[in-house]
């Protein structure tokens, strides 16, 4: 698999961190890249908390579920379908305290379709996913640091 690897330090309660990143349906409301995000479980939150998202571009999708939810600690999303070349997919975070901020870090794990063929898309797509998680965390940030 490869990794992408991507931090973020923001100055705003865990708790608000956690809860931006948890449930399921917010991520459009922070994630520039992101036209729509519906969640497809009842719950809304926890493991099992599935999500339907709509790219901006119109065209792209993907489906994700929480497979790990500890509480202002860790967090991972399990993709389970997408438009994208992509085979599997699983993006952790991790929270920590740092003196008035918390660091929140990301660590996503893609294993792409198409084999040589996949590694070689995967070296052509890294910057532009870095500079989408970039944004992500961007916005993840600018929401949570409001008042």
């Amino acid at each position: 698999m490869n990794s992408l690897y991507n931090e973020i330090e923001i100055s705003a309660p865990i708790d608000k961190i956690w809860d931006a990143l948890a449930v399921v349906d917010k991520l459009d409301s922070y994630d520039p890249t992101i036209k729509k995000s519906l969640a497809t479980t009842i719950n809304k939150s926890g493991i099992g908390a599935a999500r339907k998202v709509e790219m901006l571009d119109g065209k792209n999708w993907f489906e994700e579920s929480c497979t790990t939810y500890e509480k202002n600690k860790a967090l991972t999303y399990t993709l389970t379908a997408c438009s994208f070349p992509v085979h599997k997919l699983y993006h952790e975070y991790n929270f920590e305290q740092v003196g008035d901020k918390v660091r929140v870090t990301q660590k996503m794990n893609i294993q792409m379709k198409y084999g040589l063929l996949g590694k070689l898309m995967f070296a052509l797509l890294r910057p532009k996913w870095n500079s989408g998680i970039k944004e992500f965390l961007g916005g993840l940030k600018q929401i949570t640091e409001k008042q």
